[in-house]
């Protein structure tokens, strides 16, 4: 998985989105990538279509949100909730933090064989995100929807790009936080990171944020057992009210962009 961790009490933000509202869609437009990986494949590689997973069978939902937004804890308490959805591990390059496990948070490897990975187009997405890389393996979604299984991907908004890109099938969901100080304080309360990551993934945080356009969903995460019950209601294939199209939600995230 890709952590962030849950929201701590924040200021109070702008008013969460009611679902179920009538609307006409997003704006229009999209925020250029504030990251060095391209649209398409960063390191080169990308599989070929006779590659792509097949999209008829299980289902694959993908879940990317800003750092410090809580997309780790809502996702672990949607797996406890729905014993059916079964969790991707992702690959990354980065070093492991020490409440960390090879296998289960991620699968840690040395850049030198995630490009060696990519190159054999071995996965469904990668991306680079500040100076770590991170990817999710082809094989194991293939096996999973296969299965007939349902699948949580959580991953930011590159690699959601390119799953969405391989695999239209696919349905996306977006965490917003309540207020942007929300973000800062969570960001500011770990201790795995340095002043100069928190202050990166602080700026990066509008660029982010903008890519809600993009998603299927919209989960607003003030109220957390809420915001849980949103996201079950998604998987679930409830979630009509919860379309990233109802108007409050573009009224609400221009609300966190100007703060």
């Amino acid at each position: 998985m890709r952590p962030q961790h849950e929201l701590g009490p924040g200021e109070p933000g702008p008013a969460r989105p009611a679902a179920g509202e009538p609307g006409d869609g997003p704006p229009p437009g999209d925020s250029p990538r504030s990251r060095d990986a391209a649209a398409g494949d960063p390191l080169g590689g990308r599989p070929s279509s006779r590659d792509t997973p097949p999209s008829g069978l299980g289902r694959l939902y993908v879940i990317a949100a800003p750092s410090g937004a809580g997309k780790t804890s809502l996702v672990k308490a949607l797996m406890e909730r729905e014993p059916r959805m079964r969790f991707s591990v992702s690959y990354t390059t980065r070093a492991p933090r020490p409440n960390e496990v090879d296998g289960r948070d991620y699968h840690f490897v040395s850049r030198a064989r995630f490009e060696e990975m990519a190159a054999r187009g071995e996965f469904l997405e990668h991306a680079q995100v500040y100076d770590n890389f991170y990817g999710t393996g082809l094989g194991a979604v293939q096996s999973e929807l296969r299965d007939g299984q349902l699948l949580l991907l959580e991953i930011d908004w590159q690699g959601a790009r390119q799953v969405r890109a391989r695999l239209p099938a696919a349905r996306s969901i977006f965490i917003l936080p309540p207020t942007r100080r929300a973000l800062e304080e969570r960001l500011r309360a770990r201790s795995t990171d340095s002043d100069a990551v928190i202050e990166r993934r602080l700026e990066d945080a509008a660029q982010d944020l903008a890519h809600w356009t993009e998603f299927d969903y919209v989960v607003v995460n003030d109220q957390f057992e809420r915001a849980v019950a949103d996201l079950l209601a998604i998987v679930q294939q409830r979630g009509d009210e919860l379309a990233a199209t109802r108007p409050e939600v573009a009224r609400f995230a221009a609300g966190l962009l100007k703060s």
